[in-house]
C-alpha cells in the first residue's frame, strides 16, 4: 500500500527547531575516535589528540570539575566552547583538592575526582567512568553495526554532511534494567528509556506529550550516576530507542561538553549538579500560600476588588490574586501597561489589597503586539530580534489566535534595561511579582543584537528573561520569585515554575504528576500547576482532585481559561477549601520541606526513586509522589476514586484512617471526594499549625506524631530552625525541644501501638 499522510496533521509553529542535515546515499561523514596520545597533563586535566576513523585530528579533555565531577571534551579546537555562550554561560567547573590525573607510560590514564574516576584507553581508544573501588559506572559503546554491517548507533565522534561539521556525538553503553529520568519537564512516562528526547522549548499546547516547555540536558541514571550537557543548541538523546542497549546524544555545537556526575542517590547527583550551576532560589514564605488567578478573560479593577473581598468572606485560604492577560489592553499584549478602560485606579486597587493580605502578581510575555504603541518604539530603538534583511522580526507567536509581535531582545542591554524601567514602574506602584509566560517562541532563523542566531538563542532566551525579571523584583521588592512557564539549564534560580497549558481531564493531570516528578529530578523543586486543568471548566469531581494534587504541590495557583474560584463549583466548594485548608495545617511541614530543597537541591514533590534508588518500581512508579521525607501522595487520576499505589520499603500510615500498612508492595485505594490518598512514613513527627487566612510565622506549633516511635523533625522558618525529638518510654512519648517555637502540643494519631500520651519537656 503506499504511503499516505496521515490524517492527524503535525503541528508547526514559527520557533519549531530546525532539522539535523541528512547525508546522502553513499556520503561519508562518520568521524568516530578510534586512538588517541597525550598531548598535555596539568595535575587534574589531560589534552589527547585523536585520531579518527575518517583520519581527521580531534581533541579531547578530560578533567576533574568538582568533586565526584569528570567533565569531557571533544572539539576541533581545544578552545571550543558552547554557542550558547554568547549570550549566557550554563555551568562553571569547580575544583577538588584531591584531583590527579596519572599518567604511566603503557597503561590507561586514570583521572581521580573521588567519588569517580575516568579511565582512559588510548590506542584503541576506549574512556569508562568507575566508582572509588574501580566498579564500573558507566563507559561508552563503541559502535553497534547490524549484520549488513550498517552502523546503528554514533559512537563518541563527530559527523558531517553535505561537507559541513553538523553534530558532536557520543554513546553509552546501557544495562537492560537501567532506568533513566530527568530531561526537564517532559509529560511522558518518568522512566525515558525507548525514548528521544529533544532539547528544545516547545510552546507544548497541552501537557501530556514529549515537548516540553522546560528542556534540561540533564539525566540521573538507576546505576548512581548522572550526566548533564552543556549547551544551548537542540541536542537530542536517544535513551535506548534505536537500540536497546545504548544511549546516544548528539549535540549540533560546536563543542560535545559533558559532565558525568557520582551519586549513588539521585540526591547526591542533584546536589553535585548544583554546584556546577546554581542553588535553587527559596521563594518567599507567602508564595507558599494559595494563589487564585483571575483565568484567561476578561477583568476588571472591580471584578479583582470583588473577588479578594469574596476570598475573605467565604474563608478561602489565600495569600496571592493573580491577574491574567487582561489587566492590559486587549490586542496590545505584553507591553506592561494597564488597561485604562478597565483598571482605571491601579494603585487605590493595589492598597486596598494588600490591606486585605494579598499579594500582587501580573502576566506578562516578551513579546509586544504590532498593534501596541509600545512596538514602534522598541523596533525603531532595535529592541526586538531582528530578521536577516535587518528588519523587526514580527512573529506569529500566539498560533493565529492573537496579533504577531515583536520578540524583546535580551541581548541587547538597551532593551533589557528599557524592559525593566517597565516593569519597575509596575513594582513601585505596588505589584508583588509577575508570572513570565511564554518565551519559546525565538524563530531559528532571527537574529539578535549579539549576532547569534535564533537556533543557537532559543533555549537560553528564556534565562535572559526571567534573569531580567527576576533583578528587577529583587531590586523593588527584595525577592527573586518568578511564576516561568519556560526554562533550561541553570533555571532552579528561577524560584517558581509551573506546568503550562494543560487539558481538563483526569489523563492530563496524570501527566502532569509526571512532569512534575521528571522536573524535580532535573534540579527544579519549586514547581507547580494549574489546579483544575487550564484549557475548558473541568468537572466538579476533577476539580476537587486537582485542587487536592495542588494543595500537595511544592506550590499551588488555582487557573485556567474558565474560572476556577471555589465558589463557581457550588456543588463541592466545601471540599476544594478542605484540601486547600490542610496545606494551610500542613504549612510548617512544607515550608521546612521547602527550604531544605533550596539548601540540597533535592525536589520537594520527589519521585519514589529519590528516596529508594535501589528500588526497580520506584522508578516506575511515577503517578505518586513523596512531599517532602514523610508524606506520600497518591493524587486520585480516576473519576471511579480507586486506584492502585506503590508503598515503598517500611510502615505507613493512612493519614485518614491511621490503618498502618507494610511497604513494598502496591495496594488498592478507595477514597471519596473529601479525601486525597495520603499516607505518612510510620514513625514521623509532623507540625502543623493553626489554619488562618494567610500563611504566617507562627510561634506556636503542634506536633503530631504517627506510630508514636523514637524520631526527630526539624521546622525551618524566618525565625530560625526548631529541633524536637521524641523518645519512647513504655506508653509515653517524651519530646524534648530546642529552638525559637514553641510546641504546645502533641497529638498522637489514631495508629494500633500508639503510646497513650506525650509529654513535651
Amino acid at each position: 500500500m503506499p504511503y499516505r499522510p496521515p490524517l492527524v496533521a503535525h503541528e508547526y509553529f514559527v520557533a519549531d527547531p530546525p532539522e539535523l542535515p541528512v547525508r546522502a546515499r553513499g556520503e561519508g561523514g562518520l568521524s568516530a575516535v578510534t586512538a588517541a596520545e597525550l598531548v598535555a597533563a596539568d595535575g587534574a586535566e589531560v589534552m589527547l589528540k585523536a585520531v579518527t576513523t575518517a583520519e581527521e585530528m580531534l581533541v579531547v579533555q578530560v578533567g576533574v570539575a568538582g568533586e565526584g565531577v569528570i567533565r569531557v571534551r571533544l572539539s576541533q579546537d581545544a578552545a571550543a566552547r558552547p554557542r550558547s555562550e554568547g549570550a549566557i554561560s550554563l555551568v562553571t567547573p569547580g575544583t577538588y583538592s584531591g584531583a590527579r590525573a596519572g599518567v604511566t607510560p603503557g597503561e590507561p590514564i586514570v583521572i581521580d575526582a573521588g567519588a569517580l574516576r575516568a579511565e582512559i584507553s588510548l590506542a584503541p581508544w576506549h574512556l569508562r567512568f568507575t566508582d572509588a573501588s574501580g566498579a564500573t559506572v558507566l563507559e561508552q559503546d563503541r559502535g553497534h553495526t547490524d549484520i549488513s554491517g550498517r552502523l546503528r548507533t554514533l559512537p563518541f565522534g563527530r559527523s558531517s554532511a553535505g561537507g559541513a561539521a553538523v553534530a558532536f556525538h557520543e554513546s553509552f553503553a546501557a544495562a537492560p534494567d537501567e532506568a533513566f529520568a530527568g530531561f526537564g519537564e517532559s509529560f511522558t512516562r518518568l522512566d525515558k528509556r525507548g525514548q528521544r528526547p529533544l532539547m528544545w522549548n516547545f510552546d507544548a499546547f497541552g501537557a501530556e506529550s514529549q515537548r516540553a516547555y522546560k528542556n534540561i540536558p540533564l539525566y540521573v541514571s538507576s546505576r548512581g550516576y548522572g550526566v548533564l550537557v552543556d549547551s544551548g543548541a537542540p541536542t537530542e538523546f536517544d535513551v535506548c530507542q534505536s537500540t536497546h542497549s545504548v544511549v546516544q546524544i548528539l549535540v549540533p555545537d560546536d563543542v560535545m561538553d559533558y559532565y558525568v556526575i557520582a551519586g549513588p542517590t539521585p540526591s547526591d547527583v542533584l546536589d553535585r549538579y548544583d554546584r556546577l550551576t546554581c542553588r535553587p532560589s527559596l521563594p518567599p514564605k507567602w508564595a507558599f500560600g494559595t494563589w487564585i488567578s483571575s483565568g484567561f478573560c476578561v477583568d476588571s479593577q472591580e471584578r479583582v476588588l470583588a473577588r479578594a473581598r469574596t476570598i475573605r468572606e467565604r474563608g478561602i485560604p489565600c495569600d496571592v490574586l493573580h491577574l491574567d492577560t487582561y489587566w492590559q489592553t486587549d490586542g496590545h499584549w505584553s507591553d506592561l501597561q494597564w488597561d485604562p478602560a478597565n483598571f482605571p485606579q491601579p494603585e487605590q486597587m493595589l492598597g486596598e489589597l494588600h490591606d486585605m493580605g494579598f499579594k500582587i502578581c501580573l502576566w506578562m510575555n516578551p513579546y509586544i503586539s504590532h498593534l501596541s504603541p509600545a512596538f514602534e518604539e522598541a523596533a525603531s530603538a532595535g529592541f526586538f530580534l531582528k530578521t536577516e534583511d535587518g528588519e523587526a522580526y514580527v512573529a506569529d507567536c500566539w498560533h493565529g489566535s492573537f496579533p504577531a509581535c515583536g520578540i524583546v531582545d535580551f541581548t541587547n542591554p538597551a532593551a533589557a534595561d528599557w524592559f525593566k524601567g517597565l516593569l519597575r514602574n509596575l513594582l513601585r506602584q505596588g505589584v508583588d511579582a509577575f508570572k513570565t509566560d511564554f518565551a519559546e517562541g525565538v524563530p531559528a532563523d532571527a537574529i539578535a543584537y549579539n549576532g547569534m542566531s535564533g537556533t543557537d538563542l532559543h533555549n537560553v532566551y528564556t534565562l535572559l528573561f526571567n534573569d531580567a525579571v527576576a533583578e528587577v523584583t529583587r531590586e523593588v521588592n527584595g525577592h527573586e520569585l518568578v511564576w516561568a512557564r519556560s526554562s533550561y539549564l541553570g533555571g532552579q534560580r528561577h524560584s517558581a515554575q509551573w506546568n503550562g497549558d494543560t487539558y481538563t481531564s483526569y489523563a492530563a493531570m496524570g501527566s502532569t504528576i509526571r512532569g512534575g516528578l521528571a522536573h524535580g529530578l532535573s534540579g527544579v523543586p519549586f514547581w507547580s500547576h494549574d489546579a483544575g486543568g487550564f484549557t475548558g471548566r473541568p468537572s466538579d469531581d476533577l476539580y476537587v482532585r486537582w485542587t487536592q494534587f495542588g494543595a500537595l504541590s511544592p506550590l499551588v495557583r488555582l487557573h485556567g481559561t474558565t474560572t476556577r474560584e471555589p465558589w463557581e463549583f457550588p456543588a463541592v466548594e466545601a471540599q476544594a477549601v478542605e484540601a486547600l485548608k490542610l496545606r494551610y495545617r500542613l504549612m510548617p511541614y512544607i515550608y521546612s520541606a521547602a527550604v531544605e530543597a533550596a539548601r540540597t537541591g533535592a525536589p520537594m514533590m520527589r519521585a519514589l526513586c529519590v528516596d529508594y534508588p535501589d528500588d526497580p518500581v520506584a522508578w516506575q512508579a511515577d503517578l505518586e509522589y513523596l512531599f517532602g521525607r514523610d508524606l506520600l501522595v497518591a493524587p486520585m487520576v480516576a473519576p471511579e476514586g480507586v486506584r492502585q499505589v506503590y508503598l515503598p520499603q517500611g510502615r505507613w500510615v493512612d493519614y485518614w484512617t491511621g490503618e498502618v500498612l507494610e511497604g513494598s508492595r502496591y495496594v488498592a485505594v478507595r477514597k471519596p471526594l473529601d479525601q486525597v490518598p495520603l499516607f505518612v512514613r510510620d514513625g514521623a513527627l509532623i507540625p502543623v499549625s493553626e489554619q488562618g487566612d494567610t500563611v504566617d510565622v507562627p510561634r506556636e506549633i503542634t506536633l503530631v506524631a504517627f506510630g508514636g516511635g523514637d524520631g526527630t523533625t526539624e521546622i525551618h522558618d524566618e525565625d530560625g530552625v526548631t529541633v524536637a525529638v521524641a523518645t519512647r518510654d513504655g506508653d509515653e512519648l517524651r519530646v524534648a525541644v530546642t529552638g525559637p517555637k514553641r510546641v504546645t502540643a502533641v497529638e498522637i494519631a489514631p495508629v494500633a501501638g500508639a503510646p497513650a500520651r506525650a509529654v513535651i519537656s
